[in-house]
Formats: structure tokens, sequence, C-alpha cells
């Protein structure tokens, strides 16, 4: 009875889960359109895609986080959720203050999201798998974040186009791991049955 209990709420946390990369891919590729196709050329559409973005990645980290144990065994997240106000906040600011230091508070942002985001995913491999993406996907948000601080004062591309570029990859990973999870799904639900 208990391993049945366990059973389905490992399916019910894997199908959250799931959704939840749904979701954040969806949202990524609607932020790269309005970035790409309004935001490099009207500069207010350009600020607030750049200050929604990572309050937008405090949001949804908070809804997983909470959907997902809460903040106790969820830290890496819960981190990442007051970061992500924080740079949002420091967008704000920077925007407001100096506009070439957006590039510097994205890339302090990317790689300290990247590296809790590594960590989430090391975390949840233990228990659903299909993390892989998740785990590049941290990884190579830290080296990003990096890039963008060595680049931040350059004068092209603009930083909302770097950082359309660096959304669009996270879109990407969002979407492999989702539909990794539901290959796996499929594959157990075929096993299962034969």
């Amino acid at each position: 009875m208990a391993t049945l209990l366990s059973d389905t709420a490992r399916l019910r946390d894997e199908q959250w889960l799931k959704y939840y990369y749904f979701t954040r891919a969806a949202f990524s590729v609607v932020w790269l359109t309005l970035a790409f196709t309004v935001g490099q050329h009207v500069m207010a559409v350009g600020a607030a895609l750049l200050i929604l973005y990572p309050a937008w990645d405090a949001l949804a980290n908070y809804v997983d986080m909470s959907r997902s144990g809460g903040m106790r065994e969820n830290r890496t997240q819960t981190f990442n959720v007051f970061a992500s106000v924080a740079i949002a906040l420091a967008v704000t600011v920077v925007l407001n203050v100096d506009a070439s230091l957006v590039l510097d508070v994205f890339g302090v942002w990317a790689v300290l999201s990247g590296l809790l985001q590594l960590g989430t995913a090391l975390r949840r491999r233990k228990r659903f798998g299909a993390q892989w993406a998740m785990m590049l996907s941290g990884g190579q948000s830290a080296l990003v974040g990096v890039l963008f601080i060595a680049q931040a004062h350059a004068s092209t591309p603009p930083a909302i186009v770097r950082v359309a570029g660096y959304a669009g990859v996270g879109a990407l990973y969002f979407l492999v791991s989702a539909v990794w999870l539901s290959v796996s799904q499929l594959r157990r639900k075929f096993a299962s049955s034969h």
C-alpha cells in the first residue's frame, strides 16, 4: 500500500514538473518573440521585458518550490526566488541610473541562478531522472553570466538581444526536459502494460 501511495505521489509530482517545464518554455518563447519584435526597437518595452524576465523567474521558482515541498525541501529554489527578485529590482534601478550596467546585472544573475538551477536539478535527478538538460542549462547559464559580465560594455548588440539569446536557449532546455519526462512516462506506461 505504501509503495502504491509513493508511486502515485511520484507520478503526480512528475506531472507537475512536466507542466512546469512546458510553462517555462512557453513563457520564454513569448518573451523572446516580444524581445526580438518590439523590445529591441521600443526602449520602454525592452526595459519592461528586462525587468519582467527575472521577476517571472522568481514567480515560477516560488510556485514550483511551494508545489514541490516548500522552502525547507527546496533551498536552492528559495535562494533563486530571492536572487531573482533582487535582480529584477536591480535592473529597474540600473535602467534608471546607468543602462550600460544592465548586462553586468544580468551576468551576476545568470551565474547565480544557473548554479542554483544546477543544484535543483541534481537534487531532483535522484527522484525523477530526466534532469540532464536542466543540469546542462544551469551550468551553461553560469558560463553565459561570466560572458555577459566580460562583454557588458561592448557596443553591439543591445542588451535585450543578448538576454533574448540567453532566454531562447533556456526555453529550449525547458522544452527538452518536458519532452524527456513525457517520453519517460510513456515508456513506463508501455512497459507496465506488457
